[in-house]
């Protein structure tokens, strides 16, 4: 800024001129340094008019300007020496004789007693200094605080750029026509006033990452063309206490000015996790009174009239009651990965800007990739445009998009070359796999075997059911574990040993086995009980008694050894099926749906 610079030379100049006075003060100034002998010589002329001495140091004045020693360029009047101790001439004497005026101070001078309170004091001054320097910038920092002041929060401008609408958003029809509502309540609250409706105070939206909720919220705004708000709540979060608290208040103060209004809240389980855990120092109590500041906001005496909260959050179960209550989440709404049709319609909208070859069918695509999520199918569409650059195509076709999905789900492919013994273990290993999936009734069918290294597998097959599966019973899911099981049983039956191959295959299978046993009812002798929490992280959490634990873990134990030995079974009954399998998948490396059925010579049920 220009005033800024101004103050900011201004400032260097006043302390450049002070510098320069205090140096002519205290400072030699032009003086010229000359040796005792050329002082000697002078004074003995009478060339000197006076001196001013501190020890064994003298400064003087000549009379006449004279050339300075050693070949210097110009003339001085003004000089410095210095007398040796062992000189024994009669200096006073000379000095008298010439006429010369002498001033002298002693070598220790006591200091005044303000000099010596502000030498004192400086050590502490400059520690508040560089304190209230820090503090300064860390309030800027955090926006606010106790030491400075944020801009009032302001709505999102949509005015730049396009502006998302619901048609920009596609497969959670069932959300979308729950979020009209609030749409239309914001586009015309005369109606529902009339008939003593109210509008909701809050609107949550929970699911899985990647489904969409944030686009939501801004589809909500754009559709309704209100000032919208946003915010993420670790944005509220600051080591100092109140700091959250007070940006909440300040939000909603400027969301309540240009009401009707939005406010979103991405993340809000960062500060809405349920209270009562424990006392807490330092940012737990500040995460509370955050809460607690917004849970008066939502619904407290001041009232947020005409302010809509949308929250987003990944862990809606961990949030606090208060929070879910009516009057202040009046809507929880489940956002989940969308269906085959849902999908397609995604897929149709992040390929607008894609320019797609001719046949390329987006609903083969949609079919195939059952549990994916908006952010993923934006991924998958991504990575198919990446793969038709780098060919220097001028559309994407059905092989980038088929590309793409084995990129994303099966990993990128890996330029290691395997020994031929180590191969045709893999191709055992993946055909065990595939041959035991075809086998078993109502299993996913095979869509891809493949014995290319990609990620850390050094083969990979692929089964994806042909429908969306809300449900699994109890067959179905020892055919997953019978599945999960070929590689290793087909190492068994072929080699005689296993191998370390099975490491995910076995976490996968264990998984299954002891929610089977432990969460989902399906052993008489653990009974109908959850006694394994839902919590990948916690497996073995206290949700039951030890011993209950124990019968869980020999239930699953038990039922992945009948698997076993169903597996091992099946592959030497099919022996035939399994060598065919293992012969074709050496010769091509990668078969699709068709090829493998037909190397097995099954058919598809």
């Amino acid at each position: 800024m220009p005033g800024g610079w101004t103050g900011l030379i201004l400032t260097a100049l006043v302390v450049f001129l002070l510098s320069d006075v205090l140096l002519s003060f205290f400072g030699n100034g032009g003086s010229t340094t000359i040796s005792y002998t050329e002082f000697t010589k002078q004074l003995n002329s009478g060339n000197i008019t006076k001196i001013y001495s501190k020890g064994d140091a003298i400064e003087g004045t000549l009379k006449d300007k004279q050339p300075k020693p050693d070949g210097g360029k110009g003339d001085y009047t003004e000089f410095t020496t210095q007398r040796p101790a062992f000189a024994s001439d009669n200096l006073w004497g000379t000095l008298q004789s010439q006429n010369v005026e002498v001033t002298a101070r002693p070598v220790v001078q006591q200091r005044s007693f303000l000099a010596n309170l502000l030498i004192s004091l400086a050590p502490m001054l400059l520690l508040i200094g560089v304190w209230v320097l820090i503090a300064r910038r860390m309030a800027g920092g955090m926006g606010g605080g106790a030491f400075g002041r944020k801009a009032p929060p302001k709505p999102v401008d949509t005015s730049q750029g396009e502006r998302t609408t619901f048609q920009d958003v596609a497969g959670i029809d069932e959300v979308e026509a729950e979020l009209s509502e609030v749409v239309d309540f914001l586009k015309n609250p005369q109606a529902y006033r009339r008939l003593g409706a109210k509008m909701p105070r809050g609107v949550l939206l929970s699911g899985p990452p990647g489904t969409g909720k944030t686009l939501l919220a801004r589809a909500v705004a754009g559709e309704a063309d209100v000032p919208f708000f946003s915010a993420s709540a670790s944005e509220f979060i600051e080591m100092i206490v109140g700091v959250g608290a007070s940006r909440v208040r300040e939000l909603f103060s400027e969301a309540r000015k240009v009401a009707p209004a939005i406010v979103f809240i991405d993340e809000i389980d960062t500060i809405g996790r349920q209270r009562g855990g424990g006392g807490g120092m330092g940012g737990h109590d500040e995460r509370e009174q955050t809460l607690n500041q917004i849970l008066t906001e939502m619904d407290g005496f001041s009232g947020s009239e005409g302010v809509i909260v949308i929250a987003a959050t990944n862990r809606a179960e961990v949030l606090d009651p208060a929070l879910l209550r009516p009057g202040r989440f009046d809507r929880r709404i489940t956002v989940s990965p969308p269906d085959r049709a849902g999908r397609e319609q995604i897929l149709k909208i992040h390929t607008r800007r894609v320019p797609l070859a001719e046949g390329t069918d987006l609903d083969t695509v949609a079919r195939t990739t059952p549990g994916m999520t908006g952010a993923d199918l934006a991924n998958l569409v991504n990575e198919a445009a990446l793969i038709a650059v780098k060919r220097k195509q001028d559309a994407v076709d059905q092989e980038n998009l088929s590309e793409a999905l084995e990129k994303v789900q099966l990993g990128a492919v890996r330029p290691l070359v395997m020994p031929q013994e180590e191969r045709e273990r893999t191709a055992f290993h993946e055909s065990g796999h595939a041959l035991l999936g075809m086998l078993q009734p109502g299993a996913d069918p095979v869509r891809k075997i493949t014995i290319v290294p990609r990620g850390r597998a050094l083969g990979v097959t692929l089964s994806t059911p042909d429908t969306d599966r809300y449900s699994y019973t109890e067959p179905y899911l020892r055919g997953r574990i019978i599945g999960a099981l070929g590689g290793m049983a087909a190492e068994q039956v072929v080699y005689g040993v296993v191998t370390t191959g099975a490491e995910s295959d076995l976490e996968q299978l264990t998984t299954i086995a002891r929610s089977m046993a432990g969460r989902w009812g399906m052993s008489d002798r653990v009974g109908r009980v959850t006694a394994v929490p839902n919590d990948s992280q916690s497996p073995y959490g206290l949700a039951a008694a030890p011993t209950t634990l124990d019968a869980v873990d020999e239930e699953a134990r038990r039922i992945v050894a009948e698997c076993w030995e169903e597996a091992v079974a099946l592959l030497h009954r099919h022996r035939d099926r399994l060598d065919a399998l293992a012969a074709a998948l050496l010769e091509a490396e990668t078969l699709d749906e068709d090829a493998a059925y037909a190397a097995a010579g099954l058919g598809r049920s």
